[in-house]
């Protein structure tokens, strides 16, 4: 697939006007978006299994969001919160609180990104518990801001050549049971990786001195890795012993993505923080920060907020989102697409040597790709091929991965059946080409 005369046009100017570092997928620009599927300048179709990373779950350009938006930008488009405060802002907050893990009070601070509401989540940590050290994970990703950067695993692309990095930062393994850091099997190891943080506490950083842990449930730009269920409750309770604050980050496993509303939701519990963006607004700008009210009440009066935090409009967006979410039944639809995805995927593992294993919870399903079954040799190659024998015959598909060798799936949830065959007989074509 060629590029077209205004894709080529607009890629010549971008060459001289946007920095190299701020790369794109595909070589083509979008003309216009609707449900699953892209569009491009020169009129080209895409089916969309990336949904902005995972942005788009209610689809794009979404009748209810789009009349929400233009309603309220009528209206007034912002004041800023912390001079002149609004409805829309109070009234998510209220929805939001509501819908969010936990039977305890909670309150919700509303920011622009999701590396922004990682940053404030531990700023709160640190002002309740008066404790500075953070402890994060491999393979995990926060963002690109200096402390998100730092929580960040992967130093290529995200942190190389950006360092000094933010003091107080650990790290430990995660619970990646294709590659066990312990060199355990999963159920015989009574996952000790999640045991392995009482001993980080004493030859890392003590307990008494971390003011949080932070997870994603799924990691997401580290592969999609979905620790066992006896993982988190373990590593909970751990962190409840000793006054950690634990915070779910669920900025890309969130908003309905595995099948439940937040992904902490599969093991029934209510961590006491949770970051919350991508999908929130379907593509308006907001995140947002979630806890028990004594924790997020902790800092002073004026010692959270932003010039833009939680913009009328993008909160009238996200209000138009979460009714979308009850009127269309949005969770049932992503548990019958994950079920749907598990179908074709699983057999695949048994049918391609290249894919060495499937996982993920609901429709947040990845597979991870190797060279070799016995040895699981990375099969980076092969990912990036994939992704771009997709993308040319129109299928939007990214991998991720500490290694670069991970396939995701992040369609919208809304997705038809005729739109969701079509990308898949892509990808089982490639799978096919590649495995020949």
């Amino acid at each position: 697939m060629k590029g077209g005369a205004r894709s080529e046009r607009l890629g010549e100017l971008r060459a001289k006007v946007v920095p190299q570092g701020q790369t794109s997928l595909l070589p083509y620009y979008v003309e216009s978006a609707k449900g699953a599927l892209i569009y491009d300048a020169d009129g080209r179709e895409f089916i969309d299994f990336s949904g902005g990373i995972g942005v788009m779950n209610v689809g794009h350009s979404h009748p209810r969001v789009v009349a929400a938006i233009k309603n309220q930008a009528e209206k007034f488009t912002h004041t800023c919160f912390m001079v002149v405060p609004y409805e829309p802002l109070v009234k998510l907050g209220e929805k939001l609180c509501a819908v969010t893990p936990g039977t305890f009070p909670k309150k919700a601070l509303f920011i622009n990104s999701g590396a922004e509401a990682v940053e404030n989540a531990v700023k709160i940590a640190r002002y309740y518990t008066k404790r500075q050290a953070v402890i994060a994970f491999e393979n995990g990703f926060h963002g690109r801001t200096l402390l998100t950067m730092t929580l960040t695993s992967k130093v290529k692309p995200y942190k190389w050549g950006f360092g000094p990095f933010a003091p107080e930062v650990y790290r430990m393994p995660f619970a990646y049971c294709y590659r066990c850091a312990f060199g355990l099997t999963y159920p015989s190891c009574g996952v000790a990786c999640a045991d392995y943080l009482k001993e980080f506490f004493i030859g890392h950083v003590a307990a008494e001195s971390t003011a949080a842990v932070i997870a994603e449930p799924i990691q997401g730009e580290g592969g999609f890795i979905t620790p066992p269920p006896e993982y988190f409750p373990k590593l909970m309770k751990i962190c409840h012993d000793h006054g950690i604050v634990f915070i779910a980050d669920e900025i890309q496993s969130g908003m309905g993505r595995t099948g439940r509303m937040f992904a902490m939701e599969h093991w029934n519990l209510e961590p006491e923080v949770v970051t919350v963006a991508k999908s929130l607004a379907a593509g308006m700008p907001l995140s947002a920060v979630v806890g028990k009210q004594e924790i997020m009440d902790a800092p002073h009066t004026g010692g959270l907020g932003g010039t833009y935090g939680g913009n009328p409009v993008c909160c009238s967006a996200a209000l138009a989102v979460l009714e979308v979410f009850a009127e269309e039944k949005i969770l049932e639809k992503a548990q019958a697409l994950g079920k749907k995805l598990r179908q074709r995927l699983d057999p695949w593992q048994q049918k391609f040597e290249l894919i060495g294993e499937v996982r993920g919870l609901g429709p947040m399903l990845a597979l991870e790709l190797v060279k070799d079954r016995l040895s699981k040799e990375p099969a980076a190659d092969e990912a990036k091929a994939l992704v771009k024998f997709a993308y040319e015959r129109g299928l939007v598909l990214l991998s991720c991965g500490n290694f670069s060798n991970v396939i995701r799936l992040l369609m919208p949830l809304v997705i038809s059946d005729d739109q969701l065959e079509r990308g898949l007989a892509i990808m089982e074509e490639g799978f096919a080409a590649f495995t020949k």
